[in-house]
């Protein structure tokens, strides 16, 4: 069984940080490109940043330069490091694990405001 499951989302003021992390089981993980999306009330889940199983990275214009995504295949783990967090920024985050196949986790709530 695959499961995928966030952890770190929180309350944050405005110019504050967070990490998040998504622990995987059930799935060969170093195999797996691995991604953040966010769904803000009544928007559509947008992608956020990416770490491909060969460790090449991609950001959405909205978060480069602030946040940084990884992964620790030992620990089949990604993180995003989130700094210099806006209002704009809240949402949940979804972790997303795919190689032929697609698999989400549940989401952590993230809230930025002061």
């Amino acid at each position: 069984q695959v499961q995928l499951v966030e952890s770190g989302g929180d309350l944050v003021q405005p110019g504050g940080s967070l990490r998040l992390s998504c622990a995987a089981s059930g799935i060969i993980f170093g195999d797996y490109h691995m991604a953040w999306y966010r769904q803000a009330p009544g928007k559509q889940r947008e992608f956020v940043a990416q770490v491909t199983s060969f460790r090449y990275t991609n950001y959405a214009d909205s978060v480069k330069g602030r946040f940084t995504i990884s992964r620790d295949n030992a620990k089949n783990t990604v993180y995003l490091q989130m700094n210099s967090l806006k209002p704009e920024d809240t949402a949940v985050y979804y972790c997303n694990a795919w190689y032929r196949v697609n698999y989400w986790g549940q989401g952590t709530q993230v809230t930025v405001s002061s």
